[in-house]
Parts: structure tokens; sequence; C-alpha cells
């Protein structure tokens, strides 16, 4: 009867150590990500935590959650891939249908800071002029307009 209760117990508290080591996992990949973006990324990656995908990347930064918007910004601001195909997925999220662009581009800018360099920001609001005018086609018709 012990040996069973024992068995039982170690599934128990062997669950409960591979949850705690993804928790931990998961701070200490939100932690490098506050550091270092591209780290942190690739450590929650690494431990099984987020999917390789610019879709999961991307919602992992819209969710938020411990980590900062100053590091979200500067992360979806790199001209380089995965980041630009990662920018696109993460403005995709936004549900823009019947918002005028005020309160749309508050919703957008409210999930990250804009980084300070001039060719980031410009990329960034690019992208969102793109999205934004997909989903209200009605109100303008070019991006460039809407940019």
């Amino acid at each position: 009867s012990s040996g069973i209760n024992a068995e039982y117990g170690a599934t128990t508290s062997e669950g409960r150590t591979n949850e705690n080591n993804k928790t931990l996992d998961d701070v200490q990949g939100r932690q490098k990500f506050n550091v270092d973006p591209k780290k942190g990324i690739e450590s929650l990656i690494a431990s099984g935590l987020l999917n390789d995908t610019p879709e999961d990347i991307a919602s992992f930064l819209y969710k938020g959650g411990r980590i900062t918007k100053t590091k979200i910004g500067e992360y979806l601001g790199e001209n380089k891939e995965p980041n630009l195909t990662v920018l696109r997925k993460f403005v995709e999220l936004f549900e823009f249908q019947k918002m005028d662009i005020v309160t749309a581009l508050r919703a957008f800018l409210g999930k990250f800071r804009l980084p300070g360099e001039a060719q980031k920001i410009d990329r960034m609001m690019e992208e969102f002029a793109v999205v934004y005018c997909q989903t209200n086609a009605a109100v303008y018709s070019k991006s460039d307009t809407c940019y």
C-alpha cells in the first residue's frame, strides 16, 4: 500500500517540478527579453514555451505580461527578419474594423513604446497604415493617405 502511495507521490512531485521548471523558464525568458529581446525570445523558444513562428512571437508581444513596452518596440523596430514579419503579424492582431484612426492609433501605440530612431518609427507607422487601410477600405482607399 505504501509503495503505491509513494509511486503516486513521486508522480505528483515530478509533475510539480516540471511545472516549476516551466514557470522558471518563462520568468527567466521574460527577464532576458527585458534585457535583450532577441535572446529572450530565443530562450523561450529553446525551453519550448514559445513556438518559433512569426504568429506566435507576435502574439507573445501583443499579450505583453512582464515584458517592457520599450523592449517590445525595440524588437518590432528591427529592419530584418524575422522582426519584419513579426511586426506585420503583430499589427494584424489588432481589430481595427469600425475604429476611427485616432482610436486605432491609440490602441496600437498602447501596446509598446516607439523606438527613438526615425526609420524604425516610419516602418512601424507604415505597417500600421497598411493594415488599418485594409480593414477600413471604405475610409481610406490608399495606405499612403492614411500614413
